[in-house]
């Protein structure tokens, strides 16, 4: 048992990313290849979508289109992000961000593989929340500083966000010999992630509470 935590500990952090700072230094992003740079540079803006990342990986890896599936997120994320670049902004999306790990996580937790018809739209729900975080936060940046910019950006987050994905899968398939959905380490990395989504859930409520009594 302690050998399956550990594992699945590591799991969740072999995406953590190695660039965290910024790859140019604070120079001026003026290029296709500065944005391109960028969007490996920050693959994940928090542990919330790294998470749900690596739940995306896991869990389509039993809907038997493991390589397929995770490109709904990517394509959903890469839209909301850039939804969010050109103003188009969407409601609660930190609470659904923290809802989307719950309900990923619990699915893997559940050791019920999603079939395709299920997985695809709850990928690309959750997908375009998420693009819409990172657009917030960062995508807009680039977007006011030239359309190249931006593609680049683009580019390199949904490439790194599908390797991470695609390495979630692996390391749960070959690594922790979890071939089928109700594999113990399978749904313990489930567990750990459908946690992770009740901490932020929980933290959202208490935010939307705080400011309905007026002490946010």
């Amino acid at each position: 048992m302690k050998k399956t935590l550990f594992g699945a500990l590591a799991l969740l952090t072999i995406a953590t990313p190695a660039l965290a700072h910024h790859p140019l230094a604070g120079q001026p992003m003026e290029t296709l290849a500065h944005g391109l740079l960028s969007g490996i540079g920050h693959p994940l803006l928090g542990f919330d979508h790294l998470f749900f990342v690596i739940a995306v990986g896991v869990a389509a890896l039993y809907t038997g289109f493991s390589r397929t599936a995770p490109a709904a997120y990517i394509a959903a994320m890469l839209v909301g992000c850039l939804m969010m670049a050109n103003g188009i902004d969407l409601p609660m999306k930190e609470a659904v961000i923290g809802f989307s790990l719950l309900a990923v996580g619990y699915i893997v937790l559940s050791g019920r593989a999603l079939s395709m018809s299920l997985a695809l739209p709850v990928f690309a729900v959750f997908g375009l929340f998420h693009g819409s975080a990172f657009g917030d936060t960062l995508a807009s940046q680039e977007a006011a500083i030239g359309g190249s910019v931006l593609i680049g950006y683009l580019l390199g987050l949904g490439a790194i966000q599908y390797a991470i994905a695609l390495g979630a899968g692996w390391v749960v398939k070959n690594l922790f010999k979890a071939t089928e959905a109700t594999a113990i380490n399978a749904r313990l990395t489930g567990a750990l992630i459908a946690g992770m989504g009740v901490f932020l859930t929980l933290e959202s409520i208490e935010g939307a509470a705080f400011a309905a009594l007026g002490l946010g």
